[in-house]
């Protein structure tokens, strides 16, 4: 996974890409990020901080997971669903919602160190 090829001209992260390259909706990504359905559609709200933070958090972590996983859509299943040993059964996308993706990159750090949680 290239960030590049996510990135907006002049900056930033297309929602549009994104979908299109997870093979899913902008909807659904919205969801994923707690944001609302209209962040990821309007252009007013594409550029919002809130909302690019986001989006480069998760593909932070995608990218991170991909590595190890071999598929952009695995890392992101992986994202949207397994629940993380140390946080209460959280997954990864509860705790970028909460502001908390510094947790899952420490989280990947000791698990792709050989340690476990």
């Amino acid at each position: 996974m290239q960030l590049r090829q996510f990135a907006l001209e002049g900056g930033g992260f297309s929602p549009d890409r994104v979908a299109r390259g997870l093979r899913t909706t902008k909807v659904e990504i919205a969801g994923t990020l707690g944001l609302a359905n209209d962040a990821l559609s309007r252009a007013s709200r594409v550029k919002a901080p809130k909302t690019q933070m986001r989006l480069r958090q998760m593909l932070e972590i995608l990218r991170r997971v991909e590595a190890e996983v071999g598929s952009d859509l695995v890392a992101y299943a992986w994202f949207r669903s397994e629940p993380l040993p140390g946080f209460g059964g959280m997954r990864a996308c509860q705790l970028v919602k909460e502001g908390k993706a510094d947790m899952v990159h420490a989280y990947l750090d000791d698990v792709l160190a050989g340690g476990y949680a």
